[in-house]
């Protein structure tokens, strides 16, 4: 029941997160919101998550994931409410803020408590990054169903999840707390400060101009905070990023390919609701349906990729991943103007079994070497990446839109970003393979065993 709950909790961050895709137009026409406007209603989420992922991470290795989920669950559907009864376009871009705070703090005390209850770890992973990539194809074929009624549900619906989530916290979930740790606050409040700078700046830079005043002095705020950010980080007697954490190499890989997912196949939502919706004139729900062929390959490819990842390693499932994501968008770079059934469509269905292969493998291997006292920690940090690479894709990608770009030139840069990450992945597989060389070459002198192969180890995490 544990793990069921904590997969259903991670399927309402995903959920959530992509179900506003298909809502954009009815929202932005509702509050009159323009595109640049309208985009802010993915990245005022996703800043505030990506900002204070660590924070929530550190409260949840130090004061206790099993309490931190419960308050972070009912936090997450206060906000939901005050989403779904927004009156106007600042009203609901705060309470996607204050969504993307909860999410925060409840995303880490999810993969603390799987890192710690579940002694095979990488098999509850594999549960839960299946259930979390559904959330997110589950999201666009969702929001095109609700937004038919009113794009208010696609926020109300959250709400009896939050109720069953917090309530099922309470009964099934305990951990020991850790009095009197000191929580960075400083350097959280610095690099969010740098990533909403970054997404801003963007926006800002396409629609008032690059040398406006207002622009100038976002990117000035931005650097600034991005610098006090790495200074904080060296000198602070309690950095947000644990140095514990900084020499784990696979860590280090899985951040990267966190990002990259977001840039690729994870930004491929909402690169074609735009194209079904604004391009094509697809309603809401037409265009929900048209995200099916996608939702169910991607569940097919979290299903299948636990039993990979035990045979192969994460690394080289991860490397398969990110190179069958970037043949599927590249298709539909190509197909971008072609008919939906002979030309978006075989695309959809290759990068969506790709887009679950990615989700689960790279949680697996990000976290496959972190003790147990920093789980949480360090999946704030695998989410963090995640997250802060969607929004500033979203805004990099509304901005590419704008300059006059066509769908094509959209789908061949996630591509690219898809090629990018199946280059580092393959790299850290070849890498395991020196070390497993060199290991045993160390060994054969000895009477010891020599360890075992990565594959295993994943399988063994």
């Amino acid at each position: 029941m544990p793990l069921l709950l904590l997969s259903l909790a991670q399927f309402l961050l995903a959920l959530d997160y992509s179900i506003v895709y298909v809502a954009l137009p009815g929202i932005a026409a509702d509050l009159d919101l323009d595109l640049a406007a309208a985009q802010w209603v993915v990245s005022a989420y996703a800043v505030p998550f990506a900002g204070f992922l660590l924070v929530g991470g550190r409260l949840a290795d130090r004061a206790g994931a099993g309490r931190l989920f419960v308050a972070a669950a009912a936090g997450f559907g206060v906000a939901s409410v005050a989403g779904g009864l927004a009156a106007s376009g600042g009203v609901l871009l705060g309470a996607r803020f204050a969504q993307g705070v909860a999410a925060a703090l409840l995303q880490p005390a999810i993969l603390g408590l799987l890192g710690t209850m579940f002694p095979a770890r990488s098999r509850a992973l594999s549960v839960w990054g299946a259930v979390g990539a559904s959330g997110l194809a589950a999201g666009v074929v969702l929001g095109g169903v609700l937004t038919r009624v009113s794009w208010r549900w696609t926020f109300l619906v959250n709400v009896p999840v939050t109720v069953l989530c917090a309530a099922g916290g309470l009964l099934w979930l305990r951990d020991r707390a850790v009095h009197g740790a000191r929580v960075p606050l400083t350097g959280s409040l610095l690099g969010t400060g740098a990533a909403l700078g970054a997404v801003l700046g963007l926006t800002l830079g396409g629609t008032a101009g690059w040398t406006a005043p207002a622009t100038l002095a976002t990117l000035l705020a931005t650097a600034a905070s991005a610098t006090g950010f790495v200074t904080h980080e060296r000198r602070a007697a309690t950095p947000l990023i644990e140095p514990a954490l900084r020499g784990i190499r696979s860590l280090r890989v899985g951040v990267a390919a966190t990002a990259l997912y977001m840039a690729s196949v994870g930004a491929e939502f909402y690169v074609v609701t735009l194209l079904l919706q604004s391009a094509r004139g697809y309603s809401p729900l037409r265009a929900g349906l048209a995200f099916l062929p996608l939702a169910a390959l991607v569940t097919v490819g979290s299903a299948v990729t636990g039993r990979a990842v035990r045979r192969f390693g994460s690394p080289a499932v991860l490397s398969a991943g990110f190179a069958l994501a970037a043949a599927g968008l590249g298709w539909l770079a190509l197909a971008a103007g072609a008919p939906y059934a002979t030309g978006l469509l075989p695309g959809l269905l290759v990068s969506g079994f790709a887009h679950g292969m990615v989700y689960t493998a790279m949680f697996v291997l990000g976290g496959r070497d972190v003790p147990p006292p920093h789980q949480s920690s360090a999946g704030a940090l695998l989410t963090t990446s995640q997250y802060l690479s969607g929004a500033v894709t979203v805004a990099v990608l509304t901005l590419v839109l704008a300059a006059g770009f066509g769908f094509g030139a959209l789908f061949a840069a996630t591509a690219a970003a898809a090629l990018t990450g199946a280059a580092v992945t393959a790299g850290r597989g070849l890498l395991d393979q020196k070390c497993r060389t060199r290991l045993v070459e160390r060994f054969q002198h000895s009477s010891e065993d020599p360890p075992p192969h990565p594959a295993r180890a994943d399988a063994q995490a």
